[in-house]
């Protein structure tokens, strides 16, 4: 099978040795992705707008590597405070109310950054 590698663009994919997403047939697994938009972070302190973007640059991905948020059948989100999952959570269910994909919510003592309050993975299948 085919492996297509996506990448951001960020300095870290080649430092680190990552894609922003791979897809192998029609399965496409997007790398954890947090709140930053060239190297700056975005919507600090704010739980609901960082899963927000989070998962608008997962769709953005997702689009070209030719799939929808509707191929999404997981994602992961690792949170820096659980207490806050109603905001991470309302986010979320604007992205995928209707679409339901299997999901963990897990708390982490800390991200990469301690401005970075929620990083998303997210696995989608295209139905060839």
């Amino acid at each position: 099978m085919k492996r297509t590698l996506y990448s951001s663009g960020a300095q870290w994919e080649n430092k680190v040795g990552y894609s922003r997403a791979v897809r192998v047939g029609n399965t496409i697994e997007v790398s954890g992705t947090v709140a930053v938009d060239n190297d700056k972070v975005v919507a600090e302190g704010d739980a609901y707008e960082q899963t927000r973007f989070v998962l608008a640059k997962i769709e953005s991905v997702l689009i070209s590597a030719g799939a929808t948020l509707h191929d999404v059948v997981r994602t992961r989100m690792y949170v820096t405070d659980i207490s806050r999952w109603e905001e991470y959570g309302r986010a979320h269910g604007e992205f995928f109310k209707a679409i339901k994909p299997a999901t963990t919510m897990v708390e982490v003592s800390k991200l990469i950054d301690p401005r970075y309050l929620v990083e998303i993975e997210a696995t989608a299948m295209v139905m060839l």
